[in-house]
């Protein structure tokens, strides 16, 4: 079963299913059962506005620049290329409605694409998490951010409780964790990555969230249980 599939009714998950579609890390065929939710269910519709929203500040951060030369000219070289050898494809009815379907999805992408995902960043400087764990309320967004050496934590569902509080892990491989800080309260906080941290945060470490103390850990390593995982992709 998919993800988009087995996020039904619980609130936490079609939360964090919206905001996977948002920032586009769903696979193919996830987030064509989410669109389809977009259509057909409201309530998801609304949540999938307000993260949207949510996200928006961040695209904002990120100026808007002219796609290159080269992008029209490989498109006009894709569609027009066969043209010149092969006088009854421009008579094709087939021909034209593909070219008028293939114009209308070039459009909604041009126009789509500065809300969703900001076109001056390459893909290795920002990572996605989703941060989960079985037996556990606790769901956390993380998106890193290489240029700005930061990662921005957004809570989904999950509380830490008097006394408590979350801290912020990474894990590379059979290493020991080591911790990023603990978390501040609130639904969204931005955390400072040390330079030591950057290199493998930029490798697809993976970042782990677990419950602690007041103030943290007292012994530098988890000494609570962790409460939310997940592995950094690339948007």
């Amino acid at each position: 079963m998919t993800l988009a599939e087995d996020n039904g009714p619980e609130r936490g998950g079609d939360d964090l299913l919206a905001a996977e579609y948002v920032l586009g890390v769903l696979a193919a065929d996830e987030r064509q059962i989410a669109s389809r939710r977009i259509d057909a269910e409201t309530a998801f519709a609304r949540l999938v506005d307000a993260w949207e929203a949510h996200f928006a500040p961040m695209a904002a951060a990120y100026a808007a620049v002219e796609p290159p030369d080269s992008v029209k000219v490989a498109i006009d070289r894709r569609l027009f290329a066969s043209s010149a050898s092969s006088g009854g494809l421009w008579a094709s009815l087939v021909f034209w409605r593909g070219l008028a379907a293939a114009a209308i999805a070039a459009l909604a992408v041009y126009v789509a694409l500065p809300y969703v995902n900001p076109p001056v960043k390459p893909p290795e400087t920002r990572l996605v998490a989703s941060l989960a764990a079985d037996n556990s309320n606790v769901k956390y967004l993380a998106v890193y951010d290489a240029t700005r050496h930061e990662v921005g934590l957004s809570l989904v569902s999950g509380d830490r409780g008097a006394g408590k509080d979350f801290e912020l892990w990474m894990i590379e491989g059979k290493n020991a964790p080591v911790s990023m800080g603990v978390i501040p309260a609130g639904p969204t906080a931005r955390m400072a990555v040390t330079p030591a941290v950057q290199q493998k945060l930029a490798q697809g470490a993976v970042l782990a969230v677990s419950l602690e103390p007041s103030g943290g850990s007292p012994t530098g390593q988890p000494t609570g249980p962790v409460v939310a995982a997940g592995d950094l992709k690339g948007i």
